[in-house]
């Protein structure tokens, strides 16, 4: 296999584009095509702490009944996370948002699923499915919308690049909870990578923005897709979902948007100062292109602050580039092994050996040196 040398899409991606033989990056004829992430769902034990560190890290609640709770950020916009009443903290699954209800029905039609109306506020139709990776999910369309709150931060004029636009005037932007301002993206983890993302691509519409793979597996094909809703010519965030290959079926970490650079920081420091655990941060992604700053919650969630992402619409084409952690962040401090999940549990050591032993699923002991070869690079 030749692969070009040349940056074929004139910097848009960080490597180079696809060469003849890769996997497609979308679906021809998908059944529908969402639009964006609508919402999360967990379980927790102690909605009253969960709160706590959801105020804290700067989202508002938008509604709490005896058994859940469902935040919100600022802008207009459905809720964003709903946290229900479990006997553990565990994740549920993503809720993607439909054009409209009439496609939640063709949805759920080809899945042979039924379509219900939604409990909770804000109403709406959804349909629940589940991924080949056994995630589920959640089609919704006609939940009413939140009105945009006018607690989003204050916009700072900038003196930069040789321009004088404040005079007289100081800048002093305080330091409190970087106010959510919507739900950016989820990352997941599949044994089945490549089928799990045919069925997205097939089902939700969904395209990719960048393919990853394991060092010296170029040919094997990729073990991470950075996808994004397909709306035509209206540009949408460079990933709603992410999904990489590994020995589990899990959550990774959900993103949610913030104001600016001032406010992500202001808020880490917030966030510091009231003792929660930083796991990584502040920095630059490469994919995307996101200012992030990266968090644990009380139950060891990982949650990450974001600014200033990329947006593509639907005629910008792949990138490809080699998985490896140094390449995580254009600057910012070194990958945490927090991150990167790199102190190997009891557990973890169990989900591998069960991964390897199970001829269905595509980790297998190549890929597995190739996952240990990404943390060396």
């Amino acid at each position: 296999m030749t692969i070009p040398t040349k940056d074929v899409h004139e910097g848009l991606h960080s490597e180079q584009g696809a060469v003849r033989g890769d996997r497609v990056h979308k679906a021809k004829n998908p059944v529908i095509k969402v639009e964006d992430l609508a919402w999360l769902e967990f379980e927790k034990p102690d909605l009253d702490a969960a709160e706590r560190f959801a105020h804290d890290f700067g989202f508002i609640t938008a509604a709490r009944t005896a058994d859940t709770l469902y935040l919100r950020g600022a802008l207009a916009g459905t809720h964003c996370v709903v946290i229900r009443q479990g006997e553990k903290s565990r994740f549920i699954g993503p809720a993607f948002k439909a054009v409209d209800i009439a496609d939640v029905h063709k949805l759920a039609q080809s899945a042979n699923a039924s379509a219900y109306t939604l409990p909770g506020p804000g109403g709406g139709v959804g349909v629940d499915l589940l991924d080949p990776s056994g995630i589920p999910l959640r089609v919704v369309a006609g939940v009413e919308e939140l009105p945009e709150l006018p607690l989003l931060q204050r916009k700072l004029i900038f003196n930069t690049n040789g321009e004088l636009n404040r005079v007289n005037a100081t800048q002093r932007p305080p330091r409190e909870p970087a106010r959510v301002e919507r739900l950016g993206h989820v990352v997941l983890e599949s044994t089945n990578f490549n089928k799990a993302l045919d069925w997205y691509q097939q089902n939700l519409g969904l395209i990719v923005s960048d393919f990853l793979y394991f060092p010296g597996q170029r040919a094997q094909g990729p073990t991470m897709a950075f996808i994004r809703c397909d709306r035509g010519s209206t540009p949408a965030d460079h990933h709603t979902l992410a999904m990489t290959l590994g020995p589990g079926r899990k959550y990774i970490h959900s993103a949610f948007q913030v104001a600016d650079l001032d406010a992500l920081a202001a808020g880490s420091q917030y966030l510091e100062e009231n003792r929660y655990k930083h796991s990584w941060g502040i920095g630059r992604h490469i994919e995307g292109s996101q200012l992030f700053d990266y968090w644990r919650d009380p139950d060891g969630f990982l949650v990450e602050h974001f600014t200033d992402g990329d947006m593509f619409d639907n005629t910008v084409e792949p990138g490809w580039a080699e998985m490896s952690a140094s390449r995580l962040s254009q600057w910012g401090p070194a990958v945490t092994r927090d991150f990167l999940e790199a102190n190997p549990s009891r557990h973890f050591i169990k989900q591998i050996a069960s991964a390897l032993a199970d001829r269905d699923n595509e980790f297998t002991a190549r890929r597995l040196l190739g996952l240990a070869k990404v943390a060396l690079k």
